[in-house]
């Protein structure tokens, strides 16, 4: 079949979603979709035919199972076909439609127009092969947290997003009123797609600088440090990160994490104590935290 792709589909317990995640991006799988069936979760996600042939899928299935295993949750069921170019371009897109998020953002699939009159900030997006789309708690509570954040004060200030993904977190925070936010990922093909993504939304690169790399790139981009900092990845990284962190962040400074499972929180609280934070509040959603926390130079 010429221009063919195969559609991957897993259906995992919820609490395997974020690996699964991980997994197919590594795997180079592009524009996941999941969908809630019953208690758990069916993930898709797409890949040309020409990336992977039915050793490499077996492997895939190998790996997720044994992620599954290592944290004690049921074994993920994997099942992959193969679909046309034309199917490919739309099947993943039928099941991401606009989300409203907090009282002020909805997020608007790039392929679809918004209407003329609408009472809030419309966030378009092609998340492309990055993640980020909206639809996970995660994302949500990040931009919850920032509407909350930059409403008490938005004043000049400049913020960073350490594993930007598609971009979504930082041009949410340019809408809510941040000057100036920089970003950063080290994947590539993320960085695209949140260039990509900036330009869809009409932002000026001066207003949202987007490079890769992590946190020394962003030492190199804001020697002076950055008032605010928002990360939404995973939490083993999250706390490998926290020292740099608190170099990054100025010392009045605060920070918006998720990516984090509930049992992990206790872990990522206490490496927040040890490197100078303080946890101003913790917001839940299903199965997933979000940190709102401070330097506690201010308090």
């Amino acid at each position: 079949m010429a221009n063919s792709w195969w559609e991957i589909q897993v259906l995992c317990h919820p609490h395997l979603e974020e690996s699964v995640f991980w997994r197919l991006n590594r795997f180079g799988c592009s524009g996941t979709a999941t969908e809630n069936q019953g208690a758990s979760l069916m993930i898709r996600a797409y890949l040309p035919q020409s990336k992977a042939q039915l050793l490499d899928l077996a492997a895939l299935a190998l790996w997720l199972q044994q992620d599954a295993v290592i944290v004690g949750l049921p074994q993920p069921l994997l099942h992959w076909k193969l679909i046309d170019e034309e199917d490919w371009s739309s099947s993943w897109k039928q099941y991401w439609q606009p989300t409203e998020i907090g009282d002020r953002l909805i997020i608007y699939p790039a392929w679809l127009e918004p209407p003329s009159e609408i009472d809030r900030l419309v966030l378009r997006l092609d998340p492309g092969v990055a993640f980020g789309t909206g639809t996970h708690p995660t994302t949500q509570l990040c931009l919850e947290s920032l509407e909350m954040r930059l409403a008490l004060d938005n004043a000049a200030l400049t913020l960073a997003d350490v594993g930007c993904g598609s971009g979504i977190l930082s041009i949410g925070a340019v809408l809510l009123g941040a000057q100036k936010v920089y970003a950063v990922d080290n994947d590539p093909l993320a960085v695209a797609s949140a260039r990509e993504n900036r330009h869809l939304n009409h932002i000026h690169p001066d207003a949202l600088v987007i490079n890769q790399g992590s946190v020394a790139e962003l030492k190199t981009l804001v020697p002076e440090g950055v008032d605010g900092l928002v990360c939404n990845i995973l939490a083993d990284v999250i706390i490998e990160l926290l020292p740099e962190f608190t170099t990054l962040v100025k010392p009045d400074g605060w920070a918006i994490l998720s990516g984090i499972l509930l049992e992990q929180t206790q872990a990522v609280a206490d490496s927040l104590e040890q490197n100078g934070w303080d946890i101003a509040a913790l917001w839940k959603r299903q199965n997933w935290c979000c940190f709102q926390i401070r330097r506690t130079d201010s308090l």
